[in-house]
């Protein structure tokens, strides 16, 4: 072969100062683009042979990865098809860098790495983020064909001779530059290649490892064992979503979620995706155990091109509400290395996020169908994606009224529609409306509760993070449904019927009952009304108006314009039962201390009811009650 020297077709500056230096901080994905490469050039090969191109035995397809800490070296080995000069010439040289001019002027504006190495032919040339000097061995697969050399030293320089090369196939040896001699290390190569190429299509073997395997019997016929050393794979070629699902079974959806993630509880169930037209996809989504921890199992999908990782970031791709899901999506509709604002213009993007949700939407309505009470014990489970996927889209919503569920106080189950015909005889209220009562805390409020069966009325439990957001939200949907804390107020204001109930007191007793309660409380945030209530009820409330309340709590949570609602003072209405015999006996009592201190003990025992009575305010409630008994 002719010696060669060259320049590559660069028409600007050095591109690769800029390669080093811009992509530093992504810099591991080098091993990723080699490997890539290696894996493809593999499948070429493959497909090559199966068409009766490629002459001559195949032997072993593998990629190999070698390092040497005293060289300083990194080794990419394939057994792919291999290179001529002239495809050196042409693919290393030329179209490589076909993109360059136009890398150039992009990289300035671009936010992270991923935006620029693949999408301009760079994926090669990531070598020289870690690499002082590049060299090719190859040898082409085509008969008669002769090893070739290609060498670089990061500047734009490159040099072909003749290569040394036996065997068909390519080696991309890296002479690691000091600045990344952290590559130079078996745990961290390691960590990058379980990373990106855990399920790559082709093995791939990084040194050996030690295996135990049997080796005869001992004296008392006891099997022996002895350690061999056997080559390190790596990855699983064939994960499950590369499979058809008939030919899979319940145990094989598990043990790769236990290969995902070693440490996690079984899911609950799983969907297989898997479509061709009008996009490529394919994947398993796990439903997993989550109960009401809300933002701590995010970014656990991870994303695949060809079985390449790409990201674990999965928010434009999946659904909002689907990110609590874990499991892999594999698509080679999504390129490798692209940047949000190309994921979220991308129709292929756009179909892909619609068509999860729907698959999601269709198995849990089959789920709900098939075995209900099976999915009624996981609601507790997946009631949280279900909510929040109706929050999110319309089209969830419409499906989702049909399997989205309402538990009560009593443990009963039910559709949005049963819920409605259950209540709607007795909790209607004079004008029109259903008014559906729950509860967040059944301990704290079990006095409410009890409250609201004394007239037969049932209360639900919304005790999820995002059940604040969701009541707002099925209101808004719903005509004339209201949702009401049991404890928002006495049991006839939560539900006003036609029927007035009359005062025992006069006007002037109501008068001096409210300013007795006034001052034994002290606080200007507590204010008192007097109400004709049932003589059976409680005879004093502490409440806190439904809808300030829950603009308060949505506002903890971040409900977006909320903030505003959180920094207002709190302002409770202190419901006084006037037709409760406490409050005859207080205005009969012989002196005001009496009767301040009967008011005090009342409303404490209000605020004890709520879990409201703390600190020095309950030492003293409990000193009082002694003394009083």
């Amino acid at each position: 072969m002719q010696h060669q020297k060259g320049t590559i077709s660069i028409h600007t500056e050095n591109i690769f100062p800029i390669i080093k230096k811009f992509l530093y901080s992504d810099h591991e994905i080098f091993l990723r683009e080699l490997v890539s490469n290696a894996v493809d050039a593999t499948q070429k090969i493959k497909r090559l042979s199966s068409l009766g191109q490629a002459p001559g035995e195949l032997g072993e397809l593998k990629v190999s990865v070698a390092f040497d800490k005293e060289a300083k070296t990194i080794t990419i080995s394939d057994r792919g098809i291999g290179m001529t000069a002239e495809e050196i010439e042409k693919y290393i040289n030329q179209i490589a860098f076909s993109g360059a001019t136009e890398f150039m002027e992009k990289f300035k504006e671009a936010k992270d790495a991923n935006e620029i190495i693949g999408r301009f032919g760079l994926g090669f040339y990531s070598a020289f983020m870690v690499a002082d000097k590049v060299e090719i061995q190859t040898l082409s697969y085509q008969p008669g064909a002769e090893p070739a050399r290609w060498v670089c030293d990061g500047s734009t320089e490159y040099e072909i001779t003749d290569g040394n090369k036996t065997d068909r196939g390519t080696d991309v040896i890296l002479y690691i530059n000091s600045e990344s001699e952290e590559f130079l290390d078996q745990h961290r190569l390691e960590e990058i290649l379980n990373k990106y190429g855990k399920f790559l299509p082709v093995p791939i073997e990084f040194g050996t490892k030690t295996e135990t395997e049997e080796d005869g019997v001992d004296e008392k016929g006891e099997p022996k064992y002895k350690s061999v050393e056997v080559p390190n794979i790596i990855n699983n070629t064939t994960p499950i979503w590369t499979k058809s699902p008939s030919e899979l079974k319940d145990e094989d959806y598990l043990k790769f979620y236990k290969e995902l993630y070693p440490f996690s509880e079984d899911p609950l169930f799983w969907i297989h995706l898997n479509v061709d037209y009008p996009f490529n996809l394919t994947g398993v989504l796990y439903f997993p155990k989550i109960k009401n921890e809300l933002e701590l199992q995010r970014n656990k999908i991870k994303l695949f091109s060809r079985q390449v990782f790409i990201t674990d970031e999965v928010k434009d791709i999946v659904p909002e509400f689907l990110m609590l899901l874990h499991g892999v999506i594999d698509s080679p509709d999504i390129p490798l290395n692209v940047s949000r604002s190309f994921l979220q213009a991308d129709s292929n993007v756009k179909k892909i996020n619609a068509y999860i949700s729907r698959k999601v939407a269709d198995k849990l309505g089959e789920l709900f169908k098939k075995d209900r009470k099976a999915y009624e014990e996981k609601w507790n489970d997946i009631g949280m994606f279900v909510k929040y996927g109706m929050m999110s889209e319309d089209k969830f919503f419409e499906k989702g009224k049909e399997f989205a569920l309402l538990t009560n106080t009593k443990g009963e189950y039910f559709t949005l529609d049963e819920y409605k015909a259950k209540v709607e005889p007795l909790q209607t209220d004079k004008n029109g409306t259903v008014v559906y009562l729950y509860t967040v805390d059944a301990g704290r409020q079990d006095a409410y509760i009890q409250a609201a069966g004394k007239k037969e009325y049932d209360v639900l439990v919304m005790n999820s993070p995002i059940d604040n957001h969701f009541i707002h939200h099925m209101e808004m949907k719903g005509e004339k449904i209201s949702w009401k804390r049991v404890d928002a107020d006495v049991m006839d204001k939560l539900i006003e019927k036609d029927e007035e109930r009359s005062h025992l007191l006069t006007e002037d007793e109501s008068k001096k009952v409210k300013e007795l309660f006034e001052k034994a409380i002290g606080k200007p945030e507590m204010q008192v009304h007097i109400e004709a209530l049932s003589p059976d009820e409680l005879p004093v409330h502490v409440t806190m108006e439904e809808w300030m309340r829950r603009m308060k709590e949505m506002a903890k949570m971040g409900g977006g314009g909320m903030g505003f609602y959180g920094n207002l003072p709190d302002s409770y209405k202190v419901a006084v039962n006037g037709n409760h015999k406490l409050v005859s006996r207080m205005l009969q009592a012989e002196s005001e201390e009496q009767q301040l201190a009967l008011a005090k003990q009342a409303y404490d025992l209000a605020l004890l009811s709520q879990g409201m009575l703390t600190g020095a305010d309950l030492t003293a409630f409990v000193n009082r009650s002694v003394n009083l008994i």
